[in-house]
């Protein structure tokens, strides 16, 4: 049986560098740095003071009337919708897709809401909205000296918000959006850390693949930016402390990197069926080739030293896809400037590619949008589809002391011209979760 092409049709995203796609790849290709002081909290007596926030976004403004009550959603769930009615309109989707099955012709342009699902690699809700956490996080020791235990109980239960308490759960997201958009098929949300969006993308090509689907709307959104977020990362030494010069903080393969930059935001890609595609006559902006995903089995945050569980997911990845090192134009790193990513990283790059990893670019992004955790790999992916479009490779920024164990080109800098038919994006999450997807040119 022949094995049934996914290609991408609409792509949306919303980050600390833009509210679209095509705003964050030019600032992107601008080399920009989408980091600054925290704003969304106090963070001023924390090790870390710095992140790389989304300003400005409001998803109230792009709601239309009768769907603005979805703006009360987590500030998560407000990016993806942001970016899923970017993802949606590119597509060509009528929204919603509401129409009954019994009314639309079975050979008709557009599936029925049966065929169409959500797959999110979606971060659970921030807690700083919530009254309830502002009051633990910042003055429940006092309340808990004045009062006794049930007073302070009541006192609690009574600040809290059951439908906030509800954003908090990573299911959400991929809720308003099956209810923003009328689809009934499948909905389903992984949360795997770094690695989540990328895995759901792979997982949603393979539920396309099997014919459970013609269409999903993948992706995932996250924030972390919040005081319990940013605490347990810093008493996890992940961050960068870098508070005197914070748009230099994100630098990935460089000698003087000490941590990633938290940032938040969204991505989503309308995968589809190629047949559906050409049936409903839209463009298509590139191709899902392959995936991959493993796990290392080792350590909580540590990957293993010899990176056994990321180069099992490449190879994993280049084999579904049915190409070789020598088609790979463009790697998108995970590169996440922390000591032990970016020197094993460069080793499962190297133990994959052989000779050739020194002549395939590698970059990474993280250092201009720091690091969207669950959303991090589907904008990934959406910039190697724009590589592909436009001919060009994002650099890596502040990489201006490079670390003898990391020799590869990362494209240090500055944006450079290419010609790139097929790239592939690397995604390593806390646990040992290993992703790998490969894109390529849509060759009709």
């Amino acid at each position: 049986m022949t094995r049934r092409r996914v290609v991408i049709t609409g792509m949306g995203a919303v980050t600390p560098l833009g509210h679209s796609v095509e705003q964050t790849w030019r600032n992107l290709l601008a080399g920009r740095s989408g980091v600054g002081p925290t704003t969304v909290f106090d963070a001023g007596s924390f090790p870390t003071r710095f992140s790389a926030e989304v300003r400005g976004f409001d998803a109230a403004r792009v709601l239309p009337p009768e769907a603005r009550w979805h703006a009360q959603a987590g500030r998560h769930s407000g990016f993806l919708i942001g970016a899923a009615l970017e993802a949606w309109k590119q597509a060509g989707l009528p929204f919603p897709l509401s129409e009954p099955a019994s009314s639309r012709p079975a050979d008709g342009p557009c599936p029925a809401p049966e065929r169409v699902g959500v797959y999110l690699g979606a971060g659970e809700g921030p807690l700083d909205f919530d009254p309830f956490i502002a009051a633990v996080v910042n003055g429940w020791r006092a309340e808990r000296h004045e009062m006794d235990w049930p007073a302070w109980v009541a006192t609690v239960l009574a600040r809290m918000s059951a439908v906030r308490e509800l954003e908090q759960e990573p299911n959400m997201p991929g809720a308003h959006l099956a209810q923003l958009f009328k689809v009934r098929g499948p909905c389903v949300s992984c949360l795997t850390a770094c690695a989540a969006s990328t895995q759901a993308l792979g997982e949603a090509t393979e539920l396309i693949r099997g014919g459970d689907a013609d269409i999903m709307v993948t992706g995932g959104t996250h924030s972390m930016i919040h005081p319990l977020g940013v605490m347990g990362f810093n008493r996890l030494t992940a961050l960068s402390r870098r508070n005197d010069q914070p748009e230099q903080a994100s630098r990935p393969f460089d000698a003087e990197r000490d941590g990633f930059v938290v940032a938040e935001g969204a991505g989503v890609v309308i995968l589809e069926e190629l047949d559906c595609a050409r049936r409903r006559g839209v463009k298509v902006w590139a191709e899902m080739l392959g995936y991959g995903s493993t796990a290392d089995a080792f350590r909580v945050t540590d990957q293993h030293e010899t990176g056994r569980g990321g180069i099992a997911a490449v190879r994993q990845a280049l084999a579904d896809a049915g190409v070789g090192i020598a088609d790979v134009d463009y790697i998108s790193a995970h590169g996440t400037g922390t000591k032990e990513n970016d020197s094993i990283e460069t080793l499962v790059i190297k133990a994959v590619f052989g000779p050739r990893a020194y002549r395939v670019p590698v970059s990474s992004v993280k250092s201009m949008l720091g690091h969207l955790i669950a959303a991090a790999g589907v904008v990934e992916l959406i910039t190697c589809v724009l590589a592909i479009r436009d001919g060009v490779l994002p650099p890596t920024i502040n990489l201006t002391n490079p670390d003898p164990q990391c020799d590869l080109d990362y494209v240090p800098n500055k944006a450079r011209p290419a010609n790139v038919k097929v790239a592939l994006s690397n995604s390593f999450g806390f646990g040992g979760q290993n992703n790998t997807v490969v894109v390529g040119r849509f060759a009709g």
